[in-house]
């Protein structure tokens, strides 16, 4: 057996799976199978910007690899095929030369999105969520123009690898100056509801889903630095969003925000319409995109009822993270792949996108202890979509154990 093809299999694979999004646990698990498939055991070491295996051959030689992991986006596609993958692998044990053929096309076979689907995902976020926070039809017109703007400036930076932070503050700088500029003329009913409902497009659905499923499974050197990716990425938004607030703010200055109150059926409508687009940019096909956006809707419906019955913003995103985490890992369970792509749509809906705009705007104007407690708010929203993700994920993982 040849020892480095093999190791150099297992890496490839946990390479591209960590630079598809894959969790930390997912990356190492998938690592040991492979290797223990044929008969090795080995030590990996994973964080989400290094990977490395270690293992000694047969001869009594230790041997090492270790794979950098560079600059990358959220692939769900590539994800489900390279999970999917390495079970074949694991229960087929073919050469290894015959096993890496298999990895390469798989990645060739990879189905992807053109750039004009994409640019349709981001209009679809800005216009479906708009109307959730409250926009009228005409803010999500200039919504869906917003997230185009998103599109152009996230892939343009993206081509040149420049650093994620002052790529997402030009993107929700540049998004937000034509929607205060718009106000401020009097052809925008509510720049806040546009802007927020765009901004969903920015904010790091993956990574704090990843971040919490990487604590839960003991990788906490993973999950705090993903966390502090989630902080650096809301303070990134922020410092966009103020910086225009700024520029425009001899044309915009205190316009009055119109919101409209829709009722639940128009909300459904649009939270499909906006994870449709997610979908497309989260590289989601086929049969899982339909189901992805079903739990999406479903768990912002069920979000809405928990707040009619009187529950308070914490128990009903607490409750609808339950409910998005319980539905993804019976998803993941009866299709054999990853609970990653229901998860991650169905709790987008709740993300609190609109307290870190909200934190944002009120310290712009001078209230700052009414911006304090909006921040804490928003970080007790996301507090409680964390817990009832890790309740869930916490359930079945003690579950897999007793099986195994």
């Amino acid at each position: 057996m040849d020892y480095y093809l093999l190791t150099d299999l297992a890496v490839t694979m946990g390479y591209h799976l960590a630079m598809s999004g894959a969790e930390t646990f997912r990356v190492e698990d998938t690592i040991h199978r492979i290797l223990r498939a044929y008969g090795v055991e080995c030590e990996v070491f994973a964080i989400p910007n290094c990977v490395s295996v270690s293992l000694e051959a047969a001869n009594g030689k230790p041997l090492m690899l270790m794979r950098r992991i560079g600059f990358h986006g959220n692939d769900l596609e590539k994800l489900e095929k390279l999970n999917e993958l390495s079970r074949h692998i694991c229960a087929e044990r073919p050469e290894v030369d015959t096993a890496m053929s298999w990895l390469e096309q798989t990645l060739a076979a990879r189905r992807s999105y053109s750039a004009a689907a994409v640019y349709l995902g981001n209009l679809l976020v800005g216009l479906g969520f708009c109307l959730v926070f409250g926009g009228t039809l005409l803010d999500c017109l200039w919504a869906g123009l917003m997230g185009l703007i998103i599109g152009v400036v996230t892939r343009f930076m993206d081509k040149q690898e420049a650093n994620p932070f002052f790529s997402t503050i030009l993107a929700s700088c540049l998004m937000a100056l034509p929607a205060y500029a718009a106000a401020g003329l009097g052809w925008l009913n509510s720049p806040d509801a546009a802007i927020i409902g765009t901004l969903m497009i920015l904010v790091p659905g993956l990574l704090i889903t990843n971040s919490m499923r990487d604590i839960i499974y003991g990788d906490t050197n993973s999950g705090i630095f993903r966390i502090v990716q989630v902080f650096l990425t809301a303070l990134a938004i922020a410092l966009g969003t103020a910086a225009a607030w700024h520029l425009t703010a001899g044309l915009y200055g205190q316009t009055a925000s119109a919101t409209v109150s829709w009722p639940a059926w128009a909300q459904a409508i649009a939270v499909f319409i906006g994870c449709c687009g997610f979908c497309i940019l989260f590289n989601v096909h086929g049969r899982g995109m339909v189901l992805c956006v079903a739990g999406g809707v479903a768990a912002w419906m069920l979000y809405l009822l928990w707040r009619a019955l009187g529950f308070d913003v914490y128990a009903a995103n607490l409750f609808a993270a339950v409910f998005a985490a319980l539905y993804a890992e019976v998803m993941a369970r009866l299709r054999k792949c990853p609970a990653t792509p229901y998860l991650v749509i169905a709790t987008l809906p709740m993300l609190p996108g609109a307290g870190v705009y909200y934190t944002m705007s009120l310290g712009l104007d001078g209230e700052m202890m009414t911006a304090v407690g909006k921040g804490l708010e928003t970080v007790g929203i996301a507090g409680s979509l964390a817990v009832g993700i890790l309740l869930v994920s916490t359930v079945f993982r003690l579950i897999n154990r007793r099986r195994g």
